[in-house]
């Protein structure tokens, strides 16, 4: 059974993906918002939104970021503004799914409107978990480039041990850093200390400080606080892998004179490729769960 798929916009990790939805020859594809890329790079025809016609779509791909509040698509291979609106998403066909990487309110709000399943696929536990690896990749290169020492023998403090912190301590570990663990719950203290790691109750993290050389912060609320930044030695750096706007006071580490900075979207800088592959694949395997559930 063919299915109809539109690729609405998207960035570097979304050639990738494409590449892989095409060669399942079950699927059509369609794309929207790639007019800068030679037809010969992806072998598929590019159309124009008002070309499309969503009443016969299977599935509708938005890019990682979903749509701003005003239902505008990020494209980067594109000059053309691409807006999707509540009667865009009436005209879609009732079994459709739509997948994007973020949703916001908008989103969800026109998609339940419509009757349309939306699938955030960053929400998702095993998107998170293969993403963690790129990202613990990206955040031991930017160690390298913001430090003056070796990543070995390094005093690393990693803030949370969720799917992200988990992998961070892992591979910095595995590097031969000296790497201690911020968490919350005693049931995540114990694990940490059965992988022969220094665990700290997070209530302690300022008290620790003083014996960090790289502060990797993946809680997305305030935590890396000024009582934290104060204790830093002055050569340290923090990297702060939550999302938007972060967990760390900014503001005081610039007064501190500390090098604190917010990377976001690892994976689509590190390692577009291997980000597009992992939502493929994750994708794929959703549709084909959908298509045994008929």
């Amino acid at each position: 059974m063919s299915r109809r798929i539109a690729v609405i916009g998207g960035d570097a990790r979304y050639l990738e993906l494409i590449k892989i939805l095409k060669s399942n020859h079950d699927n059509e594809v369609i794309l929207c918002g790639f007019d800068k890329l030679e037809q010969g790079f992806t072998g598929l025809n590019e159309l124009a939104l008002d070309e499309l016609d969503q009443s016969t779509l299977d599935v509708v791909v938005l890019p990682i970021t979903g749509m701003d509040s005003s239902g505008n698509v990020e494209t980067v291979f594109t000059d053309k503004k691409i807006n999707l609106d509540g009667a865009w998403f009436q005209k879609l066909n009732p079994e459709c799914v739509v997948f994007t990487g973020i949703t916001n309110d908008y989103l969800t709000n026109l998609t339940e409107e419509a009757g349309i399943k939306l699938i955030p696929l960053l929400d998702r536990d095993d998107v998170a978990i293969y993403n963690s690896i790129p990202t613990a990749e990206g955040a031991i290169m930017m160690a390298f480039e913001h430090t003056d020492q070796t990543v070995h023998s390094s005093r690393v403090m990693v803030v949370g041990f969720g799917r992200v912190g988990n992998t961070v301590a892992n591979k910095f570990s595995a590097l031969g850093a000296k790497v201690s663990v911020c968490a919350r719950s005693i049931r995540d203290l114990a694990r940490i200390t059965e992988m022969g790691l220094n665990a700290v109750p997070l209530h302690e993290l300022s008290n620790q400080t003083e014996n960090c050389d790289i502060l990797i912060n993946t809680i997305p609320s305030l935590v890396v606080t000024k009582e934290a930044i104060r204790n830093l030695p002055n050569n340290a750096v923090i990297i702060d892998l939550a999302s938007k706007p972060g967990g760390t006071d900014f503001d005081f580490a610039k007064k501190r004179g500390i090098n604190a900075m917010l990377a976001r979207s690892l994976p689509g800088i590190v390692a577009p490729r291997t980000a597009g592959k992992i939502l493929a694949n994750v994708m794929e395997q959703i549709l084909e769960e959908e298509r045994e559930l008929e």
